[in-house]
């Protein structure tokens, strides 16, 4: 009986290695045919798109020649100030390969004094015209613009070279733009042989559109064969295929124009053909087939090995199991005492894991993909002081009691960090205050949401609750007390400065040296200015944030009177204002965004330019406008932009230009604490363009607290208090000066009211800081 179930297990091992191995030939057999009709499917696919590149690309040059031309046609009286700016779209056009452009006009013998005579007074200057033989039309380079490197000389003959003079006839002949057969252009001729090129020029005909039009010239664009088609090539060819371009020529030869080679043996080819203005190019493209992508892979080869191998582990397990059945049921049984112990293993770490949720202190809420809650922990329920979840989650702002960190702004639903992390999106200290009848002090939560690890099983979101609320409080006081030592630090910088300016004047009437104490009130202006700085930077975060109805067009109004109403008549700077709407903001914080954009715009600009601002507000969203201030100004570089509104950063800290870099900085936070977003751009017209958003004040009623729920905010009032009371304090401290000094200029940013203008930080005027 055991030799039969042996002979058994035999049989049919040998039988699943026939049916494997004869399944695995087939499948692989299928998987290279595959291949090889993929790669020639590639193929076709990348020859097309080299063709459309080259057509694109001529297509291009011949329009642009075409409309530049037709631009110079209007023009009866063309200049070479004329010419230069009609062709200066070639120039930054980037045409691939192209050389140079030129405006040639044609002279008989006779013709040549008074042409030269004529273009000489339109700003050719020095122009001397070279005929190439007599008795025929010449044909005379006028204008040239080099577009990689210098332009031609101007005076040239250039109906010396036979191909551009043909093209140049057929283009006056048949008014349109044609291509010339390939030769080497003048200007390289002089080059070594090794660097010449086969090249062509677009010729493209200059007629009046009048009723008797009078023929004035060409515009002529040179191109060199082999950088035109490396370039497009390397575009489109990703390293995989070769290329080689021939032109027909007039005589019906079709000479190799350029080559363009990637490495690998090419055993893959398409021809096109391309109709270039009045000529028919050829375009070859070949490929190794190893290169495409889909031609070669090593997935034969390793269907081949897995099918074996797999046939093999099949037919082995078939023997086992068939000459084994009893050591196949041991196993069984292993497994399965080994799936029980697995079983009470995970038993104990859920008991552990439910032990560890109760005893730490952060809160850990987890929901499934419907915002049902899995868990919420003792913690997070004490936090949030709820002791029963909902799963609708548009309704947690209303049930749990959501609001911004202002305490009267409800939370957006989109913005929840569970509700992201169900988005797949992971979110940081989203700091959320929540304000419920079981929490009507209000607490403060930092939250923190991921995506649920898919090794859970399903999907859902985790976040994790830190209670901040003792943070802020401190931070709150301790952004007082940087208010208080502030400003205490700017009262004996105020007495140092007055007795400066005293000794000033004494030495100015007595003829003395005043080198020195100019140096000492300069510093203690900066010094004042820092400390502003410092404060206003640390306020715009922390200070309580007071909104009311702000007129933003008078505010404006009154930041730019503060700016230029000192000047005299003839230097106060271009300010344009547009119609500005109103607002609801905190009025001290905005004044100061308004003042620092806008003496950013009057400060940074290029020594000897008047400076120009516009101001402008445009709607953006459902409540919402988006205020503008432009300049034409030295502009800021694209790699400093991204950073610009970071602290101590500097775009032009290396140009002269005196600064703390903290400006912008405090205006992103005061922007962000009134829910918007601030951004820079490059003006259109030249220089930088700000932005940045505010909430309307009709919209801001929808969502503005009751007079009970702001009463309730005792910690802000406190603090604003505080505040308010040391810069008073300071004021009172500034204005006790000593005898005889009452006149001279007062130290703070504005002067008005201390309290008022507590954020103002006047941009430092342009001028280089002084050595120290």
């Amino acid at each position: 009986m055991s030799l039969v179930h042996g002979r058994l297990a035999a049989f049919l091992a040998v039988a699943v290695v026939v049916v494997g191995l004869t399944a695995t030939g087939l499948i692989v057999s299928g998987l290279r045919s595959g291949q090889r009709e993929n790669a020639e499917r590639v193929m076709d696919q990348r020859a097309e798109m080299a063709k459309s590149a080259v057509l694109t690309e001529t297509a291009r040059y011949e329009s642009l020649l075409e409309a530049t031309a037709t631009g110079l046609a209007t023009d009866s009286n063309m200049t070479w100030d004329d010419f230069d700016a009609a062709t200066s779209s070639l120039a930054n056009a980037g045409l691939k390969g192209a050389s140079s452009v030129a405006f040639v006009v044609p002279a008989t013998d006779a013709q040549i004094p008074a042409t030269q005579a004529r273009w000489r007074s339109r700003g050719a200057d020095g122009l001397v015209l070279r005929p190439r033989g007599t008795g025929h039309e010449h044909y005379f380079s006028i204008f040239n613009r080099g577009l990689r490197s210098t332009g031609t000389t101007a005076g040239l003959d250039v109906s010396a070279a036979r191909q551009p003079a043909e093209a140049m006839r057929d283009a006056r002949r048949m008014s349109t733009p044609t291509v010339s057969d390939t030769y080497v252009l003048l200007r390289d001729r002089n080059l070594p042989a090794a660097q010449q090129q086969h090249s062509f020029v677009f010729a493209a005909p200059i007629w009046p559109r009048t009723a008797d039009p009078q023929f004035r010239g060409w515009l002529l664009l040179g191109m060199r064969g082999q950088d035109f088609l490396s370039a497009v090539l390397a575009a489109v060819s990703q390293g995989q295929l070769n290329g080689e371009l021939l032109a027909t020529n007039t005589d019906g030869s079709r000479p190799v124009v350029a080559h363009y080679f990637v490495p690998g043996t090419p055993d893959m080819e398409r021809q096109s053909l391309l109709d270039v203005a009045d000529r028919e190019w050829t375009l070859i493209i070949r490929a190794d087939s190893g290169n495409l992508p889909g031609a070669h892979s090593p997935l034969p080869g390793l269907v081949l090995g897995g099918g074996i191998v797999l046939t093999l582990v099949i037919a082995g397990l078939v023997y086992v199991l068939a000459s084994a059945r009893s050591r196949a049921v041991a196993r069984v049984e292993a497994a399965t005492r080994e799936l029980r112990q697995a079983e009470r293993e995970s038993r104990r770490q859920a008991v552990l894991l439910a032990a560890v949720m109760a005893s730490i202190s952060d809160g850990v809420g987890v929901i499934d993909e419907h915002g049902e809650f899995i868990l919420h922990n003792p913690a997070a329920r004490e936090m949030i002081g709820v002791d029963h979840d909902t799963s609708d989650t548009t309704a947690w702002q209303e049930h749990y009691g959501l609001f911004r960190p202002d305490g009267r702004t409800p939370f957006p639903h989109d913005e929840l960090p569970l509700v992201r992390a169900l988005r797949g999106e992971s979110s940081n200290g989203v700091e959320i205050l929540i304000r419920n009848p079981a929490r009507p002090e209000g607490v403060l939560i930092s939250f923190d949401g991921r995506p649920l690890d898919p090794s859970a099983g399903e999907p859902g979101a985790v976040a994790i609750y830190h209670d901040i609320t003792e943070l802020r409080r401190y931070e709150n006081d301790l952004a007082v007390f940087a208010g208080v030592v502030a400003h205490d630090l700017k009262a004996p910088l105020t007495v140092i400065r007055g007795h400066c300016e005293e000794l000033l004047e004494d030495s100015l009437q007595g003829g003395g040296p005043s080198h020195s104490l100019l140096r000492i009130v300069r510093a203690v202006d900066r010094m004042a200015a820092m400390i502003d700085t410092l404060l206003a930077y640390t306020t715009a975060r922390d200070a309580p944030l007071n909104f009311v109805r702000v007129d933003l067009a008078a505010l404006t109004d009154e930041v730019v009177q503060d700016r230029t109403g000192h000047l005299a008549e003839d230097a106060v700077p271009e300010v344009v204002v547009g119609p500005l709407p109103v607002v609801s903001a905190d009025p001290a914080m905005l004044r100061h965004v308004l003042d620092n954009l806008i003496g950013n715009a009057l400060k940074y600009v290029r020594p000897g330019a008047a400076a120009r601002v516009e101001i402008s507000a445009d709607p953006v969203g459902e409540g919402w406008t988006r205020v503008g201030i432009a300049d034409r100004g030295i502009g800021i570089p694209d790699a400093d932009k991204p950073e610009v509104f970071e602290r101590f950063h500097r775009a032009h800290a290396d140009a002269g230009y005196a600064g703390t870099g903290l400006g912008l900085a405090i205006c992103k936070r005061i922007v962000e604490r009134h829910g918007g977003e601030i951004g820079v751009a490059d003006n259109p017209g030249g220089g930088t363009r700000f932005h940045f958003t505010l909430p309307l004040e009709e919209y801001a009623m929808k969502i503005r607290p009751s007079k009970k729920e702001v009463s309730t905010d005792q910690a802000d009032d406190e603090a604003r208090e505080k505040l308010e009371r040391a810069l008073a304090e300071r004021a009172a401290m500034e204005n006790t000066r000593l005898p005889g000094l009452s006149a001279l200029p007062s130290s703070a940013p504005s002067g008005g009211d201390p309290a008022g203008t507590r954020l103002r930080s006047p941009a430092p005027h342009h001028h280089p800081a002084d050595a120290e």
